[in-house]
């Protein structure tokens, strides 16, 4: 356990900072769920920037790599375009 307080408050930061990133992770592989379950072209095509935002989101923040976030959005522009 630490024992400085810099390194406890550190300790405290890094708990906060692990489960908001676990937040936005998981809401944002639930829209992406949720979208690839759409299959109407409007709906998909309505929905896409703003799954795209949030992965963005995570890739700036550094929760996910920045090829994941880019091979992500591929596959995701990819479904929508396929949808009749």
């Amino acid at each position: 356990m630490a024992n400085h307080k810099a390194t406890k408050k550190d300790a405290r930061q890094a708990l906060k900072r692990r489960d908001r990133n676990r937040y936005y992770g998981k809401t944002t592989r639930n829209a992406i769920r949720e979208m690839l379950k759409i299959t109407e072209k409007d709906a998909a095509t309505e929905q896409l920037p703003k799954v795209i935002s949030m992965i963005d989101k995570l890739a700036k923040r550094n929760v996910i790599h920045k090829n994941k976030a880019s091979n992500l959005k591929s596959q995701l522009a990819k479904k929508v375009a396929v949808l009749a």
